[in-house]
């Protein structure tokens, strides 16, 4: 039985998942399975990403690649094995990840003299060679970012949101000066965010994480963070001013203009693969994912209507249509399987999220004309052929833009702003954001985690989308003046 007294097993006969409001948490696991997005692999907290999931990844690297190019960063390769003597040069780092390291201790049957551990993070090899890279400052700044995969131990695993392995880009750049070092966290917070927005249709929150909240080793932490269906927090991307912390461990100085030596300020930023769990999260519904037009793997499926005497015509007709949207830069798919009922591929496609489902049968055919449904919408449009071939983009902005309408709709509704720990208590208890004043002491925020199971979000920028107004109050915990003039976003997190 499940917490409401519902039969879960027959609700998810019914809709193909278990609904949200039913339980959450098997909503998603259930998603990520059945529309073939991850599965179970034989290494313990670890994921395989099946082929609709590697699309959608593959989607999200080559948009992001794209923009750091652009900007000017460079891309390079670093072993995943990282000398265990590197992690331990810096002392809160190594405090930061040691709970989570994997270590390498043999090669065949051979005991190192030293152990490796699997890559956390870069930061230390990569200062390492930048040590013997960095001469002058005519050198700097060095922008450099690489994909691939990072481990870190996790007890409680959920696919995409937390694996003992999972996929990322790590940005590296050093600097001259702080300032400069400051204005690429800020460039990059800022396209993180245009990317959540304007091709995820998720609105986020940029802001400065909290001194107890910041990364291992960081002078400043700065986050995205989205609101998921249950109001649960996702830290969807981060960008960090390491000051010189780095650069003095691992001895990455340069000659300046002048001629004295300088320790180089440098950043670090990534989005993971858990991006993909808010996408999942923040768009989908009882009947499954609804994928963001823009990033979708499959934009449009076509799918050919028709008895076994007919059914090859159709699907070639079918691909006559998906050449046509093809030739406007769309990716579609036409559902050529045979000896499947028509309202199962409706079911899975539905299932899958797919943004637009075309439908086309023989009349149809005769008559000139398509069945489009949209994934957010309940209902069919039979249009002439012509004219949904010619309005599928303007169709695919309109549900980013409804889809991005909706999730701002849910998270603004879904965060209140309080004045007391009582409401604070209760408001996250509902599941709710809540907007308080805080002093700032580590040691509240630790209490305020142990009693209600929240935890410090972000302090809104001052030009953050949301929440970023000035005001000046009283601490809701500790009664004592707030530190940031303004107050900090607090919520249960993934």
């Amino acid at each position: 039985m499940t917490k409401d007294g519902g039969k879960k097993d027959n609700k998810a006969a019914q809709y193909g998942v278990t609904p949200q409001s039913v339980d959450f948490n098997d909503w998603y696991n259930e998603v990520v399975k059945k529309a073939d997005l991850a599965d179970n692999s034989p290494v313990a907290g670890a994921m395989v990403v099946r082929p609709y999931g590697s699309a959608l990844w593959e989607n999200v690297v080559r948009w992001l690649d794209d923009r750091f190019k652009a900007t000017g960063h460079e891309s390079l390769i670093f072993p995943t094995l990282i000398p265990m003597n590197f992690i331990m040069k810096e002392a809160d780092h190594v405090e930061g990840f040691a709970p989570e390291l994997f270590t390498v201790n043999k090669i065949g049957t051979e005991e190192l003299s030293e152990p490796y551990v699997m890559r956390p993070t870069s930061e230390t090899i990569i200062g390492h060679m930048w040590s013997g890279w960095l001469n002058s400052y005519r050198d700097l700044p060095f922008l450099h970012y690489q994909w691939g995969s990072v481990f870190r131990a996790e007890l409680r695993t959920k696919a995409f949101l937390r694996t003992s392995e999972f996929y990322w880009h790590e940005g590296h750049t050093a600097h001259a000066d702080e300032n400069e070092a400051r204005a690429e966290v800020r460039t990059i917070l800022d396209l993180y965010h245009e990317f959540c927005r304007d091709v995820l249709a998720l609105p986020v929150v940029r802001g400065e994480k909290t001194a107890s909240e910041r990364f291992a080793g960081a002078v400043s932490t700065y986050s995205i963070e989205g609101m998921m269906r249950d109001g649960k927090a996702l830290q969807s991307g981060t960008s960090h001013y390491l000051g010189q912390n780095f650069s003095k461990a691992f001895d990455v100085k340069f000659q300046t203009r002048e001629q004295k030596e300088e320790f180089a300020h440098t950043t670090s930023w990534a989005i993971s693969s858990r991006i993909i769990g808010a996408i999942i999260m923040t768009h989908g519904d009882d009947a499954g994912l609804i994928m963001p037009p823009r990033i979708a793997p499959i934009q449009v499926v076509v799918i050919p209507v028709g008895r076994k005497d007919n059914f090859d015509e159709m699907v070639a007709e079918g691909e006559k249509l998906a050449a046509e949207l093809r030739a406007q830069g769309l990716r579609v798919k036409v559902d050529r399987r045979d000896g499947v009922t028509n309202g199962f591929k409706y079911n899975d496609w539905e299932l899958k999220g797919v943004p637009v489902r075309i439908e086309l049968g023989p009349r149809d055919l005769e008559q000139g004309v398509v069945v489009v449904k949209n994934r957010h919408g309940d209902e069919k449009e039979t249009l002439p052929r012509a004219e949904a071939v010619a309005g599928m983009t303007a169709r695919l902005d309109a549900a980013h833009d409804w889809l991005l309408g909706r999730a701002t709709e849910f998270m603004l509704e879904n965060t209140v702003t309080v004045d007391t720990y009582e409401e604070f208590k209760a408001a996250i208890e509902a599941g709710k954001w809540v907007r308080a004043f805080h002093c700032g002491d580590p040691e509240s925020e630790r209490a305020i985690k142990e009693d209600t199971k929240a935890t410090a979000r972000n302090v809104p920028l001052d030009d953050a989308e949301f929440f970023a107004e000035a005001e000046e109050g009283v601490c809701v915990h500790t009664g004592r003046p707030a530190a940031y003039g303004k107050r900090v976003i607090f919520g249960r997190q993934y």
